[in-house]
């Protein structure tokens, strides 16, 4: 029997989300696989520390890489020929989630690696809100063919990459890290070429920075995102787990 009347949403609408902090829309609720889908699908995501309730966030304006226009500089490309690095998709998913969590030195973004900012830990912060209530939530995203993870290898060491959500032709990054310089932005282009490939249209990056402008993503008032992202999930769903074909 469903919990509750199937004109009842799980969330209200996402322009009534707060100013100040920037996105709060709702309280409460769970991590169940049918809530979360309800919230990615209206561009809402979960952020909230250990010991608190659940808070919903749909920030305004959204940060958003175009697949096709993530921007590789000369450095970068060189890095990605000469490295040495192996590009895996979802073979170590509650690894990379983990990883994300785990403290980091204050190196900075580019290096230190957060795909988004509202969501994700500070220079020189752990990703504490990647908690095992966390973990064991987006894993049952994974098992059910919605969360992916994206992982940078170096001489068969986890070294880097990035997990998220997707739901037809929308992907929402969530974090990434790393342990090399350039494994997470590594990791970003490997996704952001496949999914160009596969006609995906958007990757959510939740809040801005300078670090995800650097690699070509801009921001989008949240009402032509909420709009676009209507679009998009009702596309075919590429059930994972993925293997990448580039």
């Amino acid at each position: 029997m469903s919990e509750r009347p199937p004109s009842t949403p799980f969330f209200p609408p996402v322009e009534t989300a707060l100013r100040e902090p920037n996105g709060l829309l709702a309280m409460g609720g769970d991590l169940s696989v049918e809530r979360l889908l309800e919230a990615y699908r209206h561009g809402i995501f979960p952020w909230f520390n250990p010991g608190e309730p659940i808070l919903w966030w749909s920030p305004d304006p959204r940060m958003v890489l175009v697949p096709g226009e993530v921007r590789v500089t000369r450095s970068l490309a060189k890095r990605m020929r000469n490295a040495g690095f192996e590009l895996r998709v979802d073979t170590a998913f509650a690894d990379v989630m983990r990883a994300c969590a785990a403290p980091r030195p204050p190196v900075g973004r580019a290096s230190g690696g957060v795909l988004l900012a509202g969501a994700a830990p500070r220079e020189g912060e752990s990703g504490t809100w990647i908690s095992p209530l966390m973990v064991a939530a987006y894993t049952r995203l994974f098992d059910a063919g919605y969360a992916h993870s994206v992982e940078t290898w170096h001489d068969g060491v986890l070294v880097g990459g990035l997990y998220g959500v997707a739901i037809g032709r929308m992907f929402y990054g969530e974090s990434m890290f790393s342990r090399e310089p350039d494994a997470s932005k590594i990791a970003l282009v490997r996704l952001a070429r496949q999914l160009q490939q596969w006609e995906f249209g958007l990757i959510d990056c939740q809040m801005e920075t300078a670090h995800l402008a650097s690699l070509g993503a801009r921001t989008m008032p949240r009402a032509a995102f909420a709009a676009r992202v209507a679009e998009l999930v009702k596309l075919p769903h590429r059930s994972g787990p993925w293997t990448f074909n580039l």
